[in-house]
Formats: C-alpha cells, structure tokens, sequence
C-alpha cells in the first residue's frame, strides 16, 4: 500500500495564496468552483496544497482573480525558510502551518491599511503584544 500524499511547501503556499485572494474577493469556494467548472472541494484541496494547480489552471485562476501568475509565489522563499526553521525545530512531521481564518482576514485588513507609517505603528505594536505574550509564557513555564 502506498503512503497518502503529504502536500508539499509550496503547494500548500500556492494554495494559501489562492485562498487568500479568494477571500480578499469575497468569494466563496463553491462561487470559485463554478466560475472555474469546478467543485467546490476541487478547490478546498488546491487551498490546502493535497492537489497541485496545473501551469494551465493557474493562469486560468490568476486571469479570473485579477492578479499576475507571480502573485502566488510572492513571499514564498521566507515562508518557506521559516517553516523549515519551525520544523527542524520541532520534532514533528515537516508540515507547513496553514493560516488560519483570523490570520487571513487581518493581513487583508494590513494590506487595506494605505498610510505606511501607520502600518509600520500598527506592526509595532502587534510584535510587541506578541512578545509580551512570550515573555508572559516563559513565566508561566
């Protein structure tokens, strides 16, 4: 018997990224899946990376989500250096964190974000939180 597929890093990438736009959209999977001739779960599987996009299908994609084919590969290099980081330093299988709803939404909310000092505050401070929370976790420890 063979081993299930494990998606691999840039297909789960690519599949984020397709996510991402889709929900930046306001597009549901199944609205996708038909614009696309697909089912909604044909797209669910290319979100999460079990099923890889053909060249074709992501020009298609890309064509009908107003974006340039590169858009699903922009950042992929730092991603990708930095889940190798997280799994080599854990003791799991190499997966690739998916992003999860709330992540998603609030990097489409940074994005929308025009004033860049204001970002930059905004990025500041979440970085902040976020190692006051570890700084409070060593603690706990």
């Amino acid at each position: 018997m063979s081993e299930p597929k494990v998606p691999s890093g840039i297909d789960r990438f690519v599949g984020q990224r397709l996510r991402w736009r889709r929900r930046e959209l306001r597009l549901s999977q199944e609205k996708l899946g038909e614009k696309l001739d697909l089912t909604f779960q044909q797209v669910q599987k290319y979100e999460k990376g079990i099923n890889r996009i053909s060249a074709g299908r992501l020009y298609e994609i890309a064509k009908l989500l107003g974006v340039p084919i590169d858009f699903f590969y922009e950042g992929a290099g730092d991603y990708l250096n930095v889940a190798v980081q997280m799994t080599s330093e854990s003791e799991g299988p190499s997966t690739i964190p998916m992003l999860s709803a709330d992540t998603l939404e609030l990097a489409i909310a940074y994005q929308s974000i025009e004033d860049p000092d204001l970002r930059r505050s905004l990025l500041e401070n979440i970085q902040a939180i976020a190692h006051a929370f570890e700084q409070s976790s060593d603690k706990d420890d």
